[in-house]
Formats: C-alpha cells, sequence, structure tokens
C-alpha cells in the first residue's frame, strides 16, 4: 500500500487526482488530503505520507515551506510539485528540496500516472532495501555472537592457528592488537568471594543471553562469550599496548559497577565482574586468568588486577613483548624468528646495562634455560638431568660481549630448531616403523587400523602423516609392493595366478587381475609374455 497526499486548495484538483489515482491504481493507495499549507503539515505528521502531490500557492503557509516542515518529521516522503505558476525561482527551490517532479498545470493524465509509477518504484526499491537491510540484520544478530565466542573460545584455549585469529578479527571489524579481558560470574547471591547456585543462575542468564549482552554491550564495546557454567568471558579491544592509568582504571570500574547493577535490576541475577590487565590478543588467556584470581582475592563487586598484589610489573622500558616472542618463536619451531628476536633482546641488554656483565649473564642463562623448557614442552625430546653441567662454567669463562651473544643466540636457535626436528624426528621413526611392519606383513589381509595399532598411533593421524612423509596413502603404498612383489614372481618364476595372489596378499585371482591392469597397463598374463 501506498499513502498518498494530496495538497491543493482547489477542490476540483483534489478530486481530478483522487480519481486518476483510484482508477489506475485501484486498491493499493490510501489517499488523504488538504487545503492549506498549516493543515497540510498537520496531516503529514500524522499521515506520514509516501507520496505528496503539492501546490506551491496555497493559502497561509505556501507548499515550499510546507514541504520543508515536512521533510522534517517524514524524510522519506517523495514530492511531486503540480503548480500554475512557471517562475525559475519556485523550480528551483522545489528541486533544492528532492522533489521528484515539477509539473505546470493543467497536467495530463498520463502524465500523472507515469510519475506516479515512478515514485513507486522508488518507494518499492527502499522497502525491499530496507527489507534486505533487516534481514542482513537479524542474520548478523545470530551470527555475530557466534564468531564472538569462537573468537574468544579460540584465544581462551589456545586452539588456534595466527591466521584463524586475523579471520575473526576481520569478521568482527576489530583493528586493535591489544585488549583486556574481563569476567562476569553470576549466581544467586554472594557469599564472601562465592557466588551461591551457579549452575542454576548460568541456566538462568542462558535463557536470558540476550538481554545480557545488551546490558553489556551499552557499556563496553567488546566481544563477548556464550554462558560458560556461570561465566561470561568478555574481551575488550584497547588502543595502543600500555596499560590503563589511573583514571582509565576507575572508569573501567565504575561501568562495571554500574553493569552489575543493571543486570541485578532487569535479570534478578547477581554478578561479580573481574577484570584482567591489557594484553596481546593471544595472550588474552593470562588476562582473563588475572581477572578471576581478582576475584578470588577480594570480596568487593568489582575487582581490577591492577588493584590488587596479583601481576609481575616491570621496570619503564623492558622490552616485555620481546622476551614473550622469543619464546613463542621457539614453540612454534621458528629458528629464524627466535634468532632475530633474542638478538633484538641482547642489544637492549647491552644498550641498557652494558657495564653489567654478570646480570647479563644470569639473564642469558634465565631465557636459555627457559627457551629449552619450551622445547621439551613442545615434546619430542628426552630430558637428560646432567645435559646443562657446562652452562654456568661456559658462561663465567666469557670476557667479552661477542662470546656471550654467540653463546646465547645459538642456545635459543637451537633450542627452536629442536622442535622442528625432533617432531621430523618422530614422524620419520613412525613411517620408518610402519613400512618395516607392512614390508614383513603385505602377503597378509593388513589394514591401516593394524598398522596404526603397531605404531600406536590414532588411524587418523597416522593415514594423514603417512601421507605427509610417504607422498602415497597407505592403500596405494600396500598395492604398489604388493604389486612389485608379482611382476618380481610373474618375471622369474613359473607360479599360476592362484599361487602369485596367495605369496602377495589377494584372496581373489580376478580382482588381483583387474588391480594389476589398472596400475600396471596391462594383464598380468600379458605382462607375463613381456617378460619372457
Amino acid at each position: 500500500m501506498y499513502r498518498i497526499m494530496l495538497a491543493d486548495d482547489e477542490g476540483i484538483v483534489i478530486d481530478s487526482l483522487k480519481f486518476i489515482i483510484e482508477k489506475h491504481f485501484k486498491e493499493d493507495c490510501i489517499i488523504e488530503s488538504a487545503k492549506t499549507g498549516r493543515s497540510v503539515i498537520e496531516l503529514a505528521e500524522r499521515f506520514r505520507p509516501d507520496i505528496a502531490f503539492m501546490d506551491i500557492q496555497m493559502p497561509g503557509i505556501n507548499g515550499i515551506d510546507a514541504m520543508r516542515e515536512i521533510g522534517k518529521v517524514s524524510p522519506s516522503t517523495i514530492f511531486i510539485v503540480m503548480s500554475a505558476y512557471d517562475k525559475f525561482d519556485y523550480a528551483k527551490e522545489a528541486i533544492n528540496l528532492g522533489v521528484l517532479e515539477y509539473l505546470n498545470k493543467p497536467v495530463e493524465q498520463t502524465k500523472i500516472v507515469e510519475v506516479l509509477k515512478r515514485a513507486m518504484k522508488m518507494i518499492d526499491d527502499e522497502r525491499e532495501k530496507r527489507s534486505e537491510d533487516l534481514l542482513i540484520r537479524e542474520k548478523m544478530e545470530t551470527v555475530v555472537p557466534i564468531i564472538e565466542n569462537g573468537l574468544i573460545y579460540s584465544v581462551l584455549f589456545q586452539e588456534h592457528f595466527e591466521e584463524d585469529i586475523e579471520n575473526f578479527k576481520h569478521l568482527l571489524g576489530m583493528e586493535e592488537d591489544y585488549g583486556y579481558m574481563a569476567v562476569l560470574v553470576c549466581g544467586e547471591s554472594q557469599e564472601g568471594n562465592y557466588m551461591t547456585n551457579a549452575v542454576g543462575s548460568g541456566i538462568k542468564a542462558q535463557n536470558e543471553y540476550h538481554e545480557v549482552r545488551e546490558i553489556i554491550r551499552e557499556f563496553f564495546t567488546c566481544v563477548i562469550s556464550s554462558v560458560m557454567a556461570n561465566k561470561i568471558a568478555v574481551y575488550v579491544p584497547c588502543k595502543g599496548d600500555h596499560a590503563l592509568d589511573y583514571n582509565e582504571r576507575i572508569e573501567v570500574i565504575e561501568k562495571a559497577r554500574e553493569m552489575s547493577r543493571k543486570l541485578k535490576k532487569r535479570l534478578d541475577i547477581h554478578f561479580r565482574v573481574g577484570i584482567g590487565s591489557v594484553r596481546r590478543l593471544n595472550e588474552a588467556m593470562t588476562s582473563y586468568q588475572e581477572a578471576l584470581t581478582s576475584l578470588v582475592n577480594t570480596t568487593g563487586t568489582v575487582a581490577h588486577v591492577n588493584d590488587l598484589p596479583l601481576v609481575c610489573d616491570y621496570e619503564a622500558d623492558y622490552p616485555i613483548d620481546t622476551e614473550k616472542i622469543i619464546f613463542e618463536r621457539t614453540e612454534k619451531g621458528d629458528v629464524e624468528g627466535a634468532t632475530m628476536y633474542a638478538n633484538q633482546f641482547f642489544d637492549w641488554m647491552l644498550e641498557t646495562y652494558g657495564d653489567y656483565m654478570t646480570d647479563i649473564k644470569l639473564k642469558c642463562l634465565e631465557f636459555v634455560l627457559w627457551a629449552e623448557h619450551v622445547a621439551y614442552e613442545t615434546g619430542g625430546m628426552t630430558y637428560h638431568f646432567r645435559s646443562r653441567q657446562d652452562y654456568l662454567p661456559t658462561l663465567m669463562a666469557f670476557q667479552n660481549y661477542d662470546e656471550l651473544r654467540t653463546w646465547f643466540v645459538s642456545k635459543v636457535s637451537e633450542a627452536s630448531r629442536n622442535v622442528t626436528s625432533k617432531k621430523e624426528e618422530q614422524s620419520s621413526g613412525v613411517i620408518a616403523r610402519a613400512k618395516n611392519y607392512i614390508d614383513t606383513h603385505y602377503n597378509k589381509d593388513i589394514s591401516l587400523d593394524d598398522v596404526s595399532r603397531e605404531v600406536e598411533i590414532s588411524p587418523y593421524y597416522f593415514s594423514k602423516l603417512f601421507k605427509e612423509e610417504t607422498g602415497e596413502n597407505f592403500i596405494e603404498y600396500v598395492t604398489n609392493i604388493r604389486l612389485e612383489r608379482a611382476k618380481e614372481m610373474l618375471e622369474k618364476t613359473e607360479y599360476s595366478m592362484k599361487e602369485i595372489c596367495g605369496e602377495i596378499g589377494y584372496a581373489d585371482p580376478n580382482y588381483f587381475s583387474r588391480i594389476f591392469k589398472k596400475n600396471v597397463g596391462v594383464t598380468p598374463t600379458e605382462y607375463k609374455e613381456g617378460s619372457n
């Protein structure tokens, strides 16, 4: 339906327009009219027309001023001006107001119909766009919480690759690399630092999850997890990598207090809020643990970790990010990256504390021991208690920083290299054992499960690893082993096809013949004749 308003001080004009509109558009329109400028404005406020036919000269407020007022209350109204005055100034002003058409009276019926159709097309297009926008918004209301939960799940449980995090950020339009975690813990009531009826309150919060999200977003621009037991994790992105200053921290705490009060009032659920420190996104788990710990160590409704003696602080300009990256690169087996950042950290030590060699030696030892710990934790290596017996004597013997740097960087690089090489050795060892088993059992009815059980790895992972190491899947490899043995027997013996099948693990000679021809290009008989 289209709401059409007719504004003209001549009753015959209004009647004529109404007749034409009803004749051509039947019941598609609701039509109302007015004859003065003031009554037109009042009608528009109530009627909110889609299309308005306007006369310029009307008693009281003229058509131009009336359109200007109507545009304030009904900005989507499409105006069509009909005037007996062919004046340039009127036409120019009408165009400035966004009028669709300026028609001079008298107007032919066909022109009125043509202009109306154009106006209706514009309205239909706008309505369709609006409908599509609402549909997209509706879908986003469903999808965004899933994406947000995926991001928080990934960073909290460390089940991610860097490209996954970047994809989440892109989908959420998040540009910041730093932020802090907050955790909302709900309960029926608070007893000390403990929330009662955690399970029941968690279920209640889940049932009211949409409203919980809306209230949280009133106070923070953030990413929100689903309800986990009686907890909701919230990640708040921050511009810059610095910790919140005093005023910023107080502001965050006050917001959290007000949010907690509003949640209690609207949902009748008690919430406590713990807030962690600003960290890189991939360290959000640490900030989350800080948020939880802050709640354990206080009985307040809101607790910020920086208000409590719970966080290790660093001297000004200490390159904590460089330190973290060294061990991240080590854990990934990125030798080049670990080496580069180890050199950067050593440069900082020289520039800042070049006169304190003993302290630098201690820091080098600390880093090397932790890098090796990371390598051991990553897996594939065997720890030997006395493997570091020469570290202290070697360090104490160094007389210059070049020797110390070489030792420090080489040890960090070696730890990083061991992560990759030991994994590769482990994989190669598993595949070597698997090949040996296949080579000695190919003449039996062996399966992927049999071999994976032999090397004590799940069939799925073994299949993937086998393909990566050999370039063939398990079936292809076994088939090739059997066919090579079959070709040897066809070339050098007088065994029958049935006997050859038995020797290489095939029970059906016909099946063996089909497999042979598919892979070799000829039948076993043709191959035997060709080799003689």
